[in-house]
Order: structure tokens, then sequence, then C-alpha cells
């Protein structure tokens, strides 16, 4: 930990061991230092020693028995060994809110709550990994990952193409709220293989056989940026003057309307809680990008960004998927972050482990904390499910060691300025024409029921019942339900959590201060207490230096 070589660790070992002998004399004994390698669980010192033992009496009596030792003397080799375990090595995920109020002015400070996390954050990561930094006989002694969160987790829209994806659209959630029976043009029509649902038609072009999933309304969504208008046709002439006439030619240029920005949905409970590894075998465990339905065209109506073809209610303009083939008008402008097919998509992706020992590893992080920005809602859950991922050796992230490594700790450190929210359409000022019961984010719309249950998922593995659950209060206790199962399956998995709520008022927020207490773990240095601060914005810093004493007592284990 002082950062000395293996040449010199070892000099210092036979320093000591040699000061240490007693009347054994040095010539007469032969010590091995063995210092720690890098696979996995092998980060163990092992001193060996060897001495030869010349018996004090052991001559005399051989000469009286007749039987005179040779040159007189004899040597008896004793071997010993001892071991030692090094310094833990530690992969931590930064879960950090990424909610509005971050904006707002820390308590007793003139600067915002999310600035002063940055620098809480940024200085816990310097001091841990300098320390680590200095442990020259181990790799990646220190890993860092970011994951802000908001309404959702943005997992990086360069992931598109991953196999724990679902690209074909084959989950039970992924077609919530699309009706491709609307789909009637038979030139531009579909089939069903294999559970996903196909293009069917030359009307789709070279696009025919493709898989219809939210991947291809964001790719198949255009715009026309601009119309060309050639061949001018007089029909009526004055004299040399043409009084009347039109274009024979008219060409569009188009554009796309939205990309996938990277946030995913959450799966269906109960994989949305625990770090599952996806596989197409079990379709509901893979992830579903998000993609925010446009809304019916009436006023009000919180998410309307396209226009409807019509229907014969409210929900069936929502859900009629023969819209999104039209292109928007000339001057239509393509959407912005986080709205449209991309509402509630508000944070910048998680940045996966890197090892911050390194100059790079270590500006890669700081960076990502430095990019931060306050939007969006509140949803802690998912934050500690994907800090659990990002710190995982199972897909969808797979930086971090293996779980078996005895030699390693898996850390999370969430923060939070605010409770778990979930919000009704009306308390937001608008109305609910198609009965969503709720606005769009990542658990999809709670109007909608799961695996044929009248459960919606935000209430699946909750105790909450939906028939009279359509309320901001009662989205939070299942937000909160949900919250204590992901933190028990992490810690069931030898995860150490810290958990942090900043400016959080004791009355109004005293469910979310006891939830952030049940999430913590117990503390390895100070027995019978939880690793939860409920700290001021003026007090955070310190907050984080507790933190990172505890993180660097950790390293030492017995």
């Amino acid at each position: 930990s002082n950062g000395k070589t293996d040449d010199e660790i070892k000099e210092y070992a036979k320093d000591f061991f040699q000061a240490n002998l007693g009347p054994v004399k040095p010539k007469d004994t032969v010590l091995s230092v063995a210092l720690p390698v890098n696979t996995e669980g092998a980060r163990i010192i092992k001193l060996g020693a060897k001495v030869k033992y010349h018996p004090y009496f052991l001559p005399v009596f051989s000469y009286l028995l007749g039987m005179p030792l040779k040159d007189g003397a004899i040597e008896i080799n004793g071997e010993f060994e001892s071991r030692v375990r090094l310094k833990n090595t530690a992969e931590i995920a930064l879960v950090l809110d990424n909610s509005g109020s971050m904006a707002y002015k820390g308590s007793g400070s003139n600067k915002t709550r999310l600035e002063l996390l940055k620098a809480a954050a940024k200085k816990l990561v310097e001091e841990i990994s300098g320390d680590a930094k200095k442990i020259k006989q181990l790799s990646k002694a220190a890993q860092f990952s970011v994951v802000p969160f908001a309404s959702s987790v943005n997992i990086g829209s360069s992931h598109a193409s991953e196999n724990w994806m679902d690209k074909n659209g084959i989950s039970s959630i992924h077609h919530e709220n699309f009706d491709w029976s609307t789909l009637t043009d038979p030139n531009m029509t579909y089939e069903v293989v294999n559970g996903a649902y196909v293009k069917k038609g030359n009307g789709w072009g070279d696009s025919e056989g493709e898989k219809l999933t939210r991947f291809s309304l964001y790719q198949d969504m255009q715009r026309i940026t601009d119309t060309i208008k050639e061949d001018w046709v007089c029909t009526k002439w004055s004299g040399h003057k043409c009084k009347e006439g039109y274009y024979a030619t008219i060409t569009n240029e188009y554009d796309k309307y939205a990309a996938w920005q990277g946030c995913v949905e959450s799966r269906p409970y109960p994989w949305n809680v625990d770090d599952t590894e996806p596989k197409s075998s079990n379709p509901d465990t893979l992830f579903v990008p998000m993609f925010a339905p446009d809304e019916a065209d009436g006023a009000d109506a919180y998410n309307n960004w396209w226009d409807d073809d019509g229907g014969a209610s409210w929900a069936n303009m929502q859900e009629n998927m023969t819209k999104y083939f039209e292109p928007a008008p000339d001057g239509t402008n393509a959407a912005k972050a986080g709205e449209g097919p991309n509402l509630s998509c508000t944070t910048q992706a998680i940045t996966p482990l890197q090892d911050t020992t390194t100059t790079d590893g270590l500006d890669t992080i700081t960076d990502a904390i430095d990019d931060m920005i306050a939007k969006g809602g509140t949803n802690v859950t998912e934050g500690i499910a994907w800090g659990w991922r990002s710190i995982s050796s199972r897909e969808p992230f797979t930086e971090g060691r293996s779980d078996n490594d005895r030699g390693n700790d898996k850390v999370i450190i969430v923060l939070t300025d605010g409770r778990n929210t979930y919000y009704t359409p009306s308390s937001l000022g608008k109305k609910d024409l198609a009965e969503n019961k709720s606005i769009y984010s990542a658990y999809g719309y709670t109007k909608t029921g799961y695996g044929g249950t009248p459960k919606t998922r935000l209430f699946m593995g909750t105790s909450n019942d939906v028939s009279n659950a359509y309320s901001n209060s009662n989205y939070t206790v299942a937000m909160n339900e949900h919250m204590a199962a992901v933190c028990g399956n992490a810690k069931d998995q030898n995860v150490i959590i810290f958990t942090v709520g900043l400016d959080l008022d004791t009355v109004d927020d005293a469910d979310m201060i006891e939830a952030l207490g049940n999430c913590a773990s117990e503390s390895r240095i100070r027995r019978g207490e939880k690793l939860f601060w409920n700290t001021k914005g003026n007090d955070l810093e310190n907050a984080f230096d507790s933190i990172t004493d505890e993180l660097s007592n950790l390293y030492i284990i017995g």
C-alpha cells in the first residue's frame, strides 16, 4: 500500500525476517517470498522459510555410542510457511440521482445539489483510486462505473444490436400499446413467425421480411426535410405568359424523425429486481427499448407528437400503427432528446467499469460525472438494478470479476434527493384521453396488465391491488417495494450497498428515508451501524468522506 516494487518488498521481507531470527544464523536459512498474481482469488502474499538445524548434543551422543558423525555435525531441515491475504480489489457502481430536483440549491449551500454531488463523487473516486494505484502487484485494484438515473436508465444506444436486447420483439412487453392488426394494406402487412412480427408485402420495399419492432419503428418514422419541384407544365397561356400550370415532378427528401437514445424499460417482475442473465430462451429476461407511443390528438394529451389516423376511440387512435408510416410534413423538426418516442429518457448513458488506477480510466469516470444533467423523475429501483448489473460478470455488462472471486468486493453507492415517483396525467395537469392511468416511463403505462393478470408491471410482486392503485402515492408504495426487493437480492449476492439521502425531509420523505436505511448494508468497521447517511447539501462532502473511509477499510481482511 506504500507503492513499493516487487524487489523492494522482497528486500524488506528479508531484512525483517533476519532481524527476528534470534540465535538462528542467517546463513542457515532460506526465505522465499511469493507476491500476489492477478488471477481470481489468488491475491495472497506467501512467505516460506527453510532452516538448517545444528543439534548441540547429538554429535556427543553419537561419539559415545561409537557412531561418530562425519565432520561432527548433522543438518535437520525444517520448512515453514505463512500466508497473508492482500487488500481486496473493489468494483464500485456510483448510482446517482439525475432527476430534475437535483437542479435545486443544496440546503445550506449556494450550489445546486448536482454540483455538490459531482464534487463529492469525484473526490471519492480520486482518493480510492489513488490508494489502489499504490498496489503495484495487482491490476485493476479499483474500478468504478457511473449509473445516472432519473425516470429511467440509459444503457447506451450502441448496444442496440446486442443479443441481450430484444431485437426481434419476442418479449411479452415489447408490443404493449401497439396494435399491428391495424396494418390492413395487403402490400404493407405482417405475419407472425416464431412469436415475432415480420413485415410482409412489397410496400415495405427493401425491408420486407425484417422484424416489426420498436427498433424498426425508429427506423421507419420519416419526416419530409425538403420538397423539390421540377418540370413545370403550363395549362393556360395569356399571350406569351403562363397563367396556370403545375409541376410534373415533385420529389420529397426524407430523414429520420427520431433515433433510439438508449433507455430501456423495466423487465417484468421478478427480473426487474435481479441480475438474471438475459436469454432469448426466456424472452422476458431480454431488455426492451423504450418507445413512448404517440398519444391521441385531443387537447392536453401528455405526449402528442405525431398526427393520428383516426379510430373508434382515443385508445384506438393511440394504438393505431398506420400513422407511424406516414411521413411528418415538411418543416417538422427531429424530436429532441427526451421527447417524442424517447419521452422519459433524460440521462447520460451508463459508463461501464473503468480501471481508475490508470489515467484514462480515471478521466473517463470523472468526465462521466461531470456530464450528468438534472432532468426527469425518480426511479431509484432501476438505478440500483443497473448499478448491480454494471459490476456483474454476467451480461449485459461483463466487465466485473466473477462473483466467486473472494478477493474482490462489489459495491453500490446510491444517492437520491427524493422519493420514487410515477405520475398520473392529471397530477401534471394533463388529460388521460386514452385511459393510460399514468404517463409513459420505464414501467410502461400502468393501465396495461401483464401475463394475463389484472396487475400491471409496476404492481407485480407487490402488495398493491390494481383496483385502487391508480394514484401517485400508490405508485410510490409499489416502487418502494421493488426497491426493497432489488436491495435484498443484491445483498444476498454479497454486494455491499451504501445509501445517501440528500436534503430529505424527515416528515414528508419519511418513507424514503426508511427505504434507504433498509437498503443499506451493515458496516464492517462500525458494528451495528448501517451504511446510510441522510445528509444536507452543505454536508454532503463529509458524508462521502465517511464512505471513503469505509471503503478504505473494506480492503483489509483477516
